[in-house]
């Protein structure tokens, strides 16, 4: 486990999810961060177990630039910075930073396959943009305008009848022809 340094804020990404209890999804969580960091070697990389990062979040939220992490434990990772701040309503300030598509538990749908993706895409976005990767950040929403535009893959909550799947496939397929 990295512990990331007092330091002035550059470009990190910080890993946080629970490997020493979840030892098989987590770990494999673990060892893809790790593969992917490898890519971006101008990006600091750090990673520490949920418990450790709510406490360094209430205690020094600075060490902090972007978080990854598992839908569980963003859930509540975002609740406690945005009580930091003042309250969910309250969540935007200049550090730290949370990327994350607002979502309720959505159980009517659970298990179709019919969620929208879009959110989590523009999520993806807004990293990029934050990270100083602003030509890639309006690539991906240049991309979605053009699905809004074009109407022809959507969800159910859009109007489409398009599978989640799909609709991420038919991303990926218009930003490796652009």
């Amino acid at each position: 486990m990295l512990l990331r340094p007092q330091k002035e804020a550059g470009k990190s990404v910080t890993s946080i999810n629970k490997a020493n209890v979840l030892n098989y999804s987590m770990v494999f969580w673990d060892e893809v961060f790790e593969e992917i960091s490898k890519e971006y070697p101008e990006i600091e990389t750090y990673s520490y177990l949920v418990d450790a990062a709510a406490m360094h979040m209430i205690t020094n939220p600075n060490r902090f630039e972007v978080v990854v992490t598992s839908n569980l434990f963003g859930d509540i990772l975002t609740d406690l910075g945005a009580a930091l701040t003042g309250g969910i309503g309250h969540a935007a300030g200049e550090y730290p930073f949370m990327f994350e598509p607002v979502h309720g538990s959505a159980l009517d749908i659970s298990g179709k396959g019919i969620a929208n993706p879009l959110a989590a895409i523009w999520s993806a976005s807004q990293i990029f943009d934050y990270l100083g990767f602003g030509d890639i950040g309006n690539d991906i929403l240049r991309i979605m305008q053009e699905m809004m535009v074009d109407k022809s893959v959507f969800t159910p909550d859009l109007g489409g009848n398009a599978k989640t799947v799909e609709v991420g496939n038919q991303f990926v397929e218009l930003l490796s022809v652009n």
